[in-house]
């Protein structure tokens, strides 16, 4: 695999956290490449810094030393500006609980980020486009009955499911997965792990973070952590 196949780089990747007295170094000189269309799960053990090292690609975090560039370009030389955008459309977020809120419907969640950058004015001009979209998702991760229900009333199973579809609703160009089946049974993360697969066979760029190798073998490629660095 040549530098250019790369959708996503980490280069010589640092971060370190002061807890309490003692500063602690997560990341270790981390050297990671993600291809445009792969399926690729980050492992490790608690504390080996794999959700520090995907919060860091998603931007939501930002490095002590090194870089990452997104299609050549550095996100820590990007504008404020830029790095919204990033989140929130050209990356999408998901987490092992959710983060759904409980006076949204089901569909209000998964159309919340096209809605809130957009403004009045455009909001009003895209409503219609996005709540299809919203509920096209819905439909194509088995939601589609649920669209008015709150997330309460679904089983942990479905609001993973519509956790996805909300990460998808801006088209995103990689889907970041934290921990997506840690909060469920095996067979209810089976059917998010199919769901993913899916997902990736019809071309999205997949980073799963995972301490459970089984899980991680559904992925086409494992990147394994250990103290700091990749193995």
């Amino acid at each position: 695999m040549s530098k250019n196949d790369f959708i996503l780089e980490a280069r010589d990747i640092h971060k370190s956290y002061r807890m309490g007295m003692a500063q602690v170094q997560v990341l270790k000189g981390v050297n990671a490449g993600i291809k445009r269309g792969e399926f690729a799960a980050i492992v490790g053990a608690s504390g080996s810094g794999k959700s520090t090292l995907l919060h860091i690609l998603g931007a939501l975090d930002s490095v002590d030393k090194g870089a990452v560039r997104f299609e050549g370009r550095e996100l820590g030389k990007m504008s404020g500006g830029e790095l919204n955008r990033y989140r929130n459309s050209t990356v999408g977020f998901v987490f092992q609980f959710y983060h759904l809120l409980d006076e949204l419907s089901v569909l209000e969640n998964v159309i919340l980020p096209a809605m809130v950058p957009a403004g009045i004015m455009r909001w009003l001009s895209i409503r219609d486009g996005v709540m299809k979209r919203g509920r096209d998702l819905l439909e194509a991760v088995g939601l589609g009955e649920r669209a008015v229900h709150k997330p309460y009333q679904l089983s942990g199973g479905e609001r993973q499911r519509a956790a996805i579809a909300r990460a998808l609703v801006n088209e995103p160009r990689m889907l970041l997965a934290d921990e997506p089946t840690g909060n469920l049974d095996s067979a209810t993360g089976n059917g998010i792990l199919e769901l993913l697969e899916k997902l990736n066979h019809a071309g999205q760029t997949i980073i799963m973070v995972t301490h459970d190798e089984r899980v991680a073998a559904r992925a086409g490629r494992v990147i394994t952590l250990a103290d700091g660095r990749i193995k």
